[in-house]
């Protein structure tokens, strides 16, 4: 039989994922394009999964659930697949982040990877050039998930005023994220504070850094440069963290101040385009 390709289950979550979604598929009877037909999607798609060509998506894998009767077992792979294809200099905070209790965190560029929309993101994420877009683009949404547990973490972020303003994307794509942001000011857990401009020198002009705290684990910071992460508990570090960060919250705007900023950037910098008017 054409293109029949062996995979180490043992290799990898994506080759764990594809040799289990070829042997469930198997088992049931089903050529590729069966499968497919079942779950809207090509036979050409469902070979490249398996083949780990692809990287399955979170829908796909509950599809495949419910068509093949699995009682959840691709929905809770897609999550260590997709992990997976985190950086690998990345992946060991992204596990840290999803079990802290409380996460804090100042941003001088971008907007924090938890609060993207998938648009800003994908903007964001090309600039690396990777090979695979997709899937770090769904590698990073389904980070986002830890917002939308039960008991979520509390987090706190504050985002330099530039990072409302740098054009990411273009404009539809910032006028996107900042409605997203905007959709945090009732959320629970969530709090989100501006550093505006006239705030002038600050506490972190070195910049951006994570703080994430347990409930029975050392607290660790977190920062990054061009090609790498670094996290520590070191406990003098974490004290000038917590000391810095409690500077730059007296120094940001409240969070309902930065609301009203982010509204009004929202609509004077990314407000909906009016005809142009003509040049005299």
């Amino acid at each position: 039989m054409a293109n029949i390709q062996t995979l180490d289950p043992s290799a990898s979550p994506l080759d764990y994922y594809g040799w289990e979604l070829r042997r469930q598929r198997e088992a049931h009877g089903l050529r590729q394009g069966q499968l497919g037909e079942i779950i809207f999607c090509t036979g050409s798609l469902v070979g490249q999964i398996e083949t780990t060509k692809k990287i399955p998506t979170r829908d796909f894998s509950e599809r495949v659930d419910a068509a093949l009767g699995t009682d959840g077992l691709f929905s809770r792979l897609i999550g260590l697949v997709l992990r997976s294809q985190l950086p690998t200099w990345f992946q060991p905070y992204a596990e840290m982040e999803a079990k802290a209790a409380y996460i804090s965190t100042y941003q001088a560029q971008l907007v924090y990877g938890l609060l993207q929309t998938e648009e800003y993101a994908r903007a964001v994420l090309a600039t690396g050039m990777p090979d695979d877009l997709d899937g770090l683009v769904s590698a990073r949404m389904e980070r986002q998930r830890v917002l939308e547990r039960r008991q979520p973490p509390l987090a706190w972020a504050i985002l330099d005023e530039a990072v409302l303003r740098r054009p990411i994307g273009g404009h539809e794509v910032m006028r996107g994220q900042l409605a997203r942001l905007l959709e945090f000011t009732s959320h629970r857990w969530m709090r989100i504070q501006v550093l505006p401009f006239d705030a002038g020198e600050h506490a972190s002009l070195a910049g951006s850094f994570n703080f994430l705290r347990f409930e029975d684990d050392p607290d660790l910071v977190y920062t990054e440069d061009v090609i790498a992460g670094h996290m520590t508990a070191n406990p003098e570090t974490i004290r000038e963290a917590a000391r810095r960060y409690a500077h730059l919250q007296a120094a940001a705007l409240s969070v309902e101040a930065s609301a009203a900023l982010i509204t009004r950037v929202m609509e004077e910098r990314y407000g909906e385009r009016t005809e142009e008017r003509a040049v005299a």
